[in-house]
């Protein structure tokens, strides 16, 4: 398959983007009946955060097309750092995309779940408290139980792993209630936990026309180098950012039903 290449000007087109980006969960591949999506933002020159945040990286597309993204998953899976960094709470998607859900029999708002072991944010943090669907939290036998039990009030807590989150079985029983669409939105550990634990069918790039420099991390932080291959699906320039899609060979859709040529 050729990559699809093709300019996107502004004003943002959502139903080209809807189309570019469309999700389909079969019963077959490396993990039957799932998928797992991972979209992150990035400077030219790799930097996955500037001033300490992923969002001074991106534009309104960017965040426009973030929205996209999540009116195809299930669920968005997202780590404790990343919601404490980039104010995580309320509304995950507009209301064009919430209708735009609606009208395929879903629930307008796709539901969260939060990554963490140590549980440090409580039930009154914004992530629980504007939650417009009921949250998930992944979490491990670990955990502190007064923690565990507080958030069980205002979450589905599921517990998988004993030291830390055994992420193939997190997805498994995020799979078993009914979320098979999984959109990761980080940060750099969750990504490099998915990556080592070879979760990640799909990697969406918004990479921002700047060079960052310092000591900025990347977008995946893990041990060990753990190569993965993928292929490019499409590359479309917005009005400012490049927006790169890629998959694995069993994900990788063909780019002529994208519209994007």
């Amino acid at each position: 398959m050729t990559p699809a290449f093709a300019a996107v000007m502004p004003p943002f087109d959502a139903d080209r983007m809807h189309a570019a980006y469309a999700v389909d969960v079969v019963d077959s591949g490396p993990r039957r009946g799932t998928f797992c999506r991972v979209n992150m933002v990035s400077s030219l020159d790799g930097a996955a955060t500037l001033a300490g945040r992923s969002g001074g990286l991106g534009d309104p597309e960017d965040q426009r097309l973030m929205s996209v993204l999540r009116s195809h998953a299930d669920v968005v899976v997202v780590g404790a750092g990343t919601v404490r960094a980039e104010g995580y709470g309320g509304a995950a998607v507009v209301a064009e995309d919430a209708a735009w859900r609606a009208a395929r029999g879903r629930a307008p708002q796709p539901r969260f779940a939060l990554v963490s072991t140590g549980l440090g944010l409580g039930p009154d943090h914004p992530f629980f408290a504007r939650a417009l669907e009921r949250p998930v939290v992944l979490t491990s036998r670990s955990a502190p139980p007064d923690r565990r039990a507080a958030l069980a009030g205002v979450a589905d807590v599921i517990v998988a792993g004993h030291d830390d989150v055994d992420l193939p079985s997190a997805l498994a029983e995020l799979a078993a209630r009914g979320m098979r669409s999984v959109l990761s939105e980080g940060g750099p550990r969750l990504l490099g936990a998915l990556a080592a634990a070879d979760l990640v069918d799909e990697l969406c790039v918004s990479i921002g026309p700047l060079v960052v420099g310092g000591e900025a991390g990347r977008i995946v932080v893990s041990g060990t180098e753990a190569p993965r291959d993928m292929r490019f699906v499409h590359a479309i320039l917005g009005e400012r950012m490049l927006f790169v899609r890629s998959a694995r060979d069993a994900f990788a859709p063909d780019a002529s039903v994208q519209g994007v040529d």
